[in-house]
């Protein structure tokens, strides 16, 4: 058989490399509890977030470009690691070890590529686009209703007291009416469950 041309190589081993991200945990429990939910968990829930509540939104949005934002933004955790939305001391540095795990990661693909991923990755990170703030309030939504799900476990863990998700859900409370509805209704469930440290 013929050698894989270079191009196809490049995107083939970047392929394979990125299977890592399915090793990566995050801190939010599966709604069993058996196991921390991964990145490629994420992606995969955020991507079907984003195509079922795309046309419950009142601005217009390019789907196509949502996912590929939602697919790509947490790839460089394959270098820098996911760091809990409530980590003060891992966030502290972050940006520092994100951008530099976008320049590696990204620049094993092929130039036109690269440019076109890493572009994506900070689109989604600037949260400037009508596409952007719209991943980026669904990332916040589905990281919370997982957390709703699984219990508050998490939360619980972490010690992570319910003004704190305030503060962090404010982006996709802002967003759009649709998703405010949404956040509040998660809230009134973990609310009347219980799900929060002792005290909230």
């Amino acid at each position: 058989m013929p050698p894989l041309p270079d191009r196809l190589n490049h995107i083939l081993d970047f392929l394979m490399l990125i299977d890592r991200f399915k090793q990566i945990e995050r801190r939010a429990y599966l709604a069993d509890g058996s196991r921390h939910e991964t990145d490629s968990d994420h992606c995969w829930h955020l991507a079907m977030y984003a195509i079922l509540l795309h046309g419950e939104i009142g601005f217009e949005t390019d789907l196509g470009r949502v996912l590929c934002l939602v697919t790509v933004h947490d790839l460089v955790e394959i270098y820098a690691g996911d760091t809990y939305a409530y980590d003060d001391v891992g966030q502290a540095d972050q940006s520092e070890r994100e951008e530099a795990a976008a320049v590696s990661l990204f620049g094993q693909l092929p130039d036109d590529l690269r440019e076109r991923v890493d572009g994506w990755w900070r689109e989604f990170e600037a949260g400037i686009t009508p596409e952007a703030r719209f991943a980026r309030a669904l990332d916040r939504l589905q990281a919370f209703a997982q957390s709703v799900l699984a219990g508050g476990s998490a939360w619980r863990e972490h010690g992570v007291a319910r003004e704190k998700t305030v503060e962090r859900m404010q982006e996709a409370l802002d967003i759009d009416p649709a998703i405010r509805t949404l956040v509040r209704a998660l809230y009134d469930r973990a609310d009347e469950a219980g799900f929060w440290p002792d005290g909230d």
